[in-house]
């Protein structure tokens, strides 16, 4: 695989998927896998049991991973010329 430019606290945007055009702070990289999990991209539900911090247990969100060729960095994505933002 090659080498991806891609750090935690970076501002990525999502190029496919059903996030397309969305933006947010990189959260975490999984080089091995080749995924990256974004803020406010990709989210899942999770269904946590009851503990004594959440007595009720519940459904949260939370972010899942987006293969690492889906995302681009944010200057990089802006300074693309606009023929090829319309498609």
């Amino acid at each position: 695989m090659s080498k991806a430019n891609i750090k935690k606290n970076d501002i990525v945007v999502a190029i496919s998927g059903a996030d397309k055009g969305k933006s947010g702070k990189v959260l975490r990289v999984d080089r091995k896998a080749g995924r990256v999990y974004v803020e406010g991209l990709n989210i899942q539900k999770k269904t946590i049991r009851r503990s004594q911090d959440k007595p009720q247990g519940g459904i949260i969100d939370v972010e899942g991973p987006i293969h690492i060729s889906n995302v681009m960095g944010k200057e990089r994505y802006d300074a693309r010329p606009q023929a090829a933002k319309k498609a």
